[in-house]
């Protein structure tokens, strides 16, 4: 369930700012969604300017703009490992954050955070998003000012293995939560992922504690991953009408 709201102008400078924290030699986790594909289009024009990285795609969507981009891609299996060269930085969106500065864009600059979460999956991605995310030296969130929150509240996506999907539903129900099956848009069926899964939008309301219930889904059998990212970003760009805000974590 993708999220609306926020201008492309806005997500374009997030994209296009944390782009720019790219360096030769680089290997970079491509993202999923609107904004990340800002920063990809960005990559490419540096890379078509002599910039040499490899990147690291997070979907068949994120990969398809890639190409198209003349990006040298290299899979995730082969990007990390002993003998592998790692990942150094991943740019990805969110579809909801928590910030110091939310409902308040205009008061805070780049400040320390209390807590470091973000949900994601509104493209259905997150699993694999997570791995590429969680694998980089630095993680930077784009985003624009409808994403940010002081409190997360946006329904968490699920991702299940279609065999588990009652047991899974019934434990998220246990755990305070409402499960929705997401449906296709234009098709009829659910939504399927490029892992061949089923996801649960789940409504927990306000998440007082994101560490403790991704805890909670993690543990869940039957669930392959889930869009809670507890401590993983390192900034957060989030993109204004006229500039970027840095959060740094």
């Amino acid at each position: 369930m993708k999220t609306s709201g926020g201008s492309d102008a806005a997500k374009r400078r997030a994209g296009e700012s944390a782009a720019a924290e790219v360096t030769d030699g680089d290997v970079v986790g491509l993202g999923t969604g609107s904004t990340a594909a800002h920063a990809i289009r960005r990559i490419g024009e540096r890379v078509d300017a002599g910039l040499d990285v490899r990147g690291v795609p997070t979907s068949f969507a994120s990969r398809e703009l890639a190409a198209d981009q003349e990006i040298p891609l290299v899979d995730l299996d082969r990007a990390i490992g002993p003998d592998a060269p790692g990942i150094d930085l991943a740019i990805d969106g969110a579809d909801q954050v928590v910030t110091a500065a939310a409902g308040d864009a205009e008061r805070a600059g780049a400040s320390a955070d209390p807590v470091n979460a973000l949900v994601k999956g509104g493209g259905a991605a997150h699993a694999r998003e997570k791995l590429v995310d969680a694998a980089a030296d630095r993680f930077l969130v784009v985003a624009d000012p409808a994403k940010e929150t002081p409190v997360l509240d946006r329904a968490v996506p699920v991702e299940v293995l279609p065999a588990g999907r009652s047991v899974v539903a019934e434990a998220v129900r246990s755990a305070g939560g409402e499960p929705t099956l997401r449906a296709a848009e234009r098709k009829d069926g659910p939504v399927v992922t490029d892992n061949g899964n089923l996801v649960f939008d789940c409504a927990f309301g306000a998440i007082a504690d994101p560490t403790a219930l991704s805890t909670t889904l993690s543990a869940t059998p039957g669930i392959v991953e889930h869009g809670l990212f507890v401590d993983l970003a390192d900034e957060i760009h989030v993109g204004t009408e006229t500039d970027v805000r840095v959060v740094t974590r």
